[in-house]
């Protein structure tokens, strides 16, 4: 990657762009209409390929109605990501899935920290 060219902050925006789009079950179409590109440049900056400059940024955060740090969220102060390694963006699709969403949205309604820890445990028990 060139030193103009995408950075790993751009594609750790990208992939927050995705997820929030998933959670609102938005498609990129409709994303994109709503930004006024094209569903592809919708695709070139949830993959990080393109960067998302900070007045498109600001519009982005509008319409996904959240605020623009959301979009910074789990980077560090060196701007690495804090899920930054190998399974990053596997992680990131799985999330973004409809069965990845479906778990995460079910995990995150459950209140009690013992019975979260059951079901990781359980989790971790099927997946051997």
């Amino acid at each position: 990657m060139s030193a103009r060219g995408p950075t790993s902050i751009d594609q750790h925006v990208g992939a927050r762009l995705r997820l929030r789009r998933s959670l609102l079950e938005m498609s990129q179409s409709e994303l994109g209409e709503k930004l006024g590109v094209t569903f592809q440049q919708v695709q070139k900056y949830e993959r990080g390929t393109n960067r998302i400059g900070a007045s498109r940024l600001f519009h982005v955060a509008r319409v996904m109605e959240v605020p623009v740090s959301y979009f910074f969220e789990g980077l560090d102060g060196a701007g690495d990501s804090e899920l930054k390694g190998p399974d990053s963006e596997t992680l990131y699709d799985f999330i973004a899935s409809p069965d990845g969403l479906a778990l995460a949205s079910a995990f995150s309604g459950i209140r009690d920290q013992t019975v979260r820890r059951r079901v990781i445990d359980l989790l971790r028990s099927l997946s051997v």
